[in-house]
């Protein structure tokens, strides 16, 4: 049987914006199976970056529980979450995030040194990873000398090289032009078919479709997951949802 690597139950999130309480999450409760590949959609103020963000352990739920590989994560200090972050999560963004005056490879280990390997080993693994996304040859190039695509697959590699046990992508696509998207999910494909578990938002259903599944939000819950019977995401209807309307 396949292991629950994350799962959610009546996650909320609440804050104010001037003056008004506003809710992010309306009690959102999942479970995402190791090695799925899941597609997160909604309009915009959904609650899917919010969701996002607490997945990343870059927020904290105002109330709920989060469980990543077993352990509740929803209640860490932000000490606790930046170790979580550095060693078991990997992100890719959508304006890659790459540092310009610094080369492929050193962008890629920069993950490694935050945990203090040594160099030999930091330059050894970035080299192996920036050849498994396909950038053989690159790896002195700064990112002003690379494609967008090019810059996505070294993003790509830097989210892989600690070996995470999860990858979180915003919006991945969204500053590549058709055919170069449609590359960069195909390269995802091939990483989850490795079992690497990815948690992709997007706003483009063409891009979706890549995924195995598809969760969809609205007013802070989830309001719709596809794909018939998939073979690991689950959504359990919140309470106060009744079931998408």
């Amino acid at each position: 049987m396949t292991a629950v690597i994350l799962k959610t139950e009546s996650l909320t999130k609440r804050y104010q914006l001037g003056g008004e309480e506003v809710h992010a999450l309306r009690g959102v409760s999942v479970a995402i199976d190791r090695g799925e590949f899941v597609a997160v959609m909604g309009p915009s103020g959904s609650g899917k970056s919010t969701f996002m963000n607490i997945l990343g352990c870059l927020d904290t739920p105002t109330s709920g529980r989060y469980e990543l590989e077993g352990r509740d994560v929803s209640r860490l200090d932000s000490d606790e979450l930046a170790d979580i972050r550095c060693r078991k999560l990997g992100f890719v963004f959508q304006n890659f995030n790459l540092l310009p005056r610094t080369p492929a490879l050193e962008n890629v280990e920069l993950p490694l040194r935050y945990r203090g390997l040594a160099r030999a080993r930091r330059h050894a693994r970035a080299r192996e990873v920036l050849e498994s996304v396909g950038l053989h040859g690159r790896a002195h190039h700064h990112p002003s000398q690379l494609s967008g695509g090019q810059q996505q697959r070294v993003a790509i590699a830097r989210a892989l090289v600690n070996d995470p046990v999860l990858i979180l992508a915003d919006e991945p696509t969204g500053a590549l032009d058709s055919q170069t998207s449609i590359e960069i999910m195909q390269l995802f494909q091939r990483l989850n078919a490795k079992g690497i578990t990815i948690v992709l938002v997007t706003h483009e259903p063409d891009v979706a479709r890549f995924a195995r599944y598809t969760l969809r939000f609205r007013d802070g819950r989830i309001v719709d997951g596809d794909a018939g019977d998939p073979p690991g995401s689950r959504h359990a209807p919140d309470a106060a949802e009744g079931g998408p309307p």
